[in-house]
């Protein structure tokens, strides 16, 4: 490798140890807390100027995290301080292309020590170098975390929505306050014009959630460990809360909604695990798979699942169980086919983004995980990794 220079990490950076910080888990301030496996809260006081690279210090998973912005790290992580001028983010690559994070001492909770970590060898390229190669890799990290901000921003904006229409009745309510319309005329005049006796707009029914889903359980299969060993391929395998694996084969293709029936079935706050997927996959028979049923969209089933808690239908108590009968029977307000399609119509576009961007990401990281250990390890120049993520963009 031309004009790299061998070295040791114990040369090149010092691992501080972060403190010691109480608060920090319900705290509002604009300096991000880390720990071990990354963001766990806000403080006041920054420990550490940005850029700066945090390794987990403690515990099964020790993460690598990079902060463009000053932060805090507690006492479960270290800070990265380099030891001449580096560039910052480089250094967050090279540590996750040397696994810093999976060196393990031997002791009962997992650790890294700073011991293992300063005999470990590092190639060391000059500064401008250095800087070229975080840009390219930079570059991506970057697309994909603002492809995954705008489908946070996305997704809000639907279930903000849903909540208007159907929870809080937000036009129907307007309507008998005298209010200015605030939808198009022709979403706005499908809605009553006053609650009933029982709170909901007059007309709308309460129905059983199973009326209006389309499940199709009967066709999930399990893959065993071992098989799903021998059946590596491209399609995701998923379970109750996840993927777990990828497979040869697939049972589903289109837009589904994985809703959690056991094991990991419901959330701190009452909500399901539920899984917005699309494309070609393999589902287990730990989550429920299904799909809107006439005017309903499973976009609509997926915000109506962020609503609305499934405690009280869950049976088991070690472990835990929403069965396809105690599901399809929880209530479910149905506004009628005109708002409920109207309200898919509203939200389609969203949600198409939301795919796109997500499967812009797959490809981003996917190039950015080909990329990281040759660039890392000199075997591809920067000059060509430049032209190869053009030519892929």
């Amino acid at each position: 490798m031309v004009e790299w220079r061998e070295s040791t990490w114990g040369a090149e950076i010092s691992l501080e140890y972060g403190k010691g910080i109480r608060g920090y888990a319900d705290a509002v301030g604009p300096y991000r807390v880390f720990g071990s496996n990354g963001p766990v809260g806000w403080t006041n006081e920054p420990l550490a100027p940005g850029p700066g690279v945090i390794l987990g210090r403690k515990g099964a998973y020790r993460g690598v995290q990079f902060s463009k912005e000053p932060f805090f790290v507690i006492d479960t992580a270290y800070y990265v301080v380099p030891k001449s001028e580096m560039d910052m983010r480089w250094l967050y690559y090279a540590i996750i292309h040397h696994k810093l994070g999976e060196i393990d001492d031997g002791s009962p909770i997992p650790s890294t020590t700073r011991a293992a970590v300063y005999v470990r060898d590092l190639s060391v390229p000059r500064l401008a170098e250095q800087e070229a190669i975080a840009s390219i890799l930079g570059a991506l990290d970057d697309k994909i975390e603002l492809n995954r901000r705008m489908n946070e921003t996305l997704e809000a904006t639907a279930r903000a929505i849903f909540k208007d229409w159907f929870v809080d009745f937000g036009p129907t309510r307007a309507k008998m306050e005298g209010r200015a319309p605030y939808l198009a005329s022709n979403i706005w005049s499908l809605f009553p014009d006053r609650l009933d006796d029982e709170g909901k707009p007059e007309g709308w029914i309460r129905d059983p959630l199973g009326a209006h889903i389309l499940n199709l359980d009967s066709k999930r299969i399990p893959v065993s460990g071992s098989d799903r060993a021998k059946r590596q391929g491209p399609f995701p395998y998923h379970g109750a809360t996840g993927v777990m694996d990828h497979v040869d084969d697939y049972l589903f293709d289109g837009v589904h909604l994985l809703v959690g029936e056991d094991g990991s079935v419901v959330k701190e706050n009452g909500l399901a695990f539920t899984q917005y997927v699309w494309g070609r996959i393999w589902v287990n028979n730990h989550a429920h798979v299904l799909q809107g049923k006439g005017s309903v969209s499973t976009e609509q089933l997926l915000l109506y699942f962020q609503h609305e808690t499934v405690t009280p239908y869950i049976t088991g108590a070690v472990q835990l169980k929403l069965s396809q009968g105690r599901m399809n029977a929880m209530p479910f307000l149905y506004a009628g086919t005109d708002i409920c399609e109207a309200f898919s119509a509203t939200v389609a576009h969203f949600f198409a983004k939301y795919r796109a961007n997500a499967d812009e990401n797959k490809m981003l990281a996917a190039m950015r995980d080909l990329l990281l250990p040759k660039l890392m390890s000199g075997e591809v120049r920067v000059k060509d990794a430049q032209k190869f993520v053009g030519e892929a963009s």
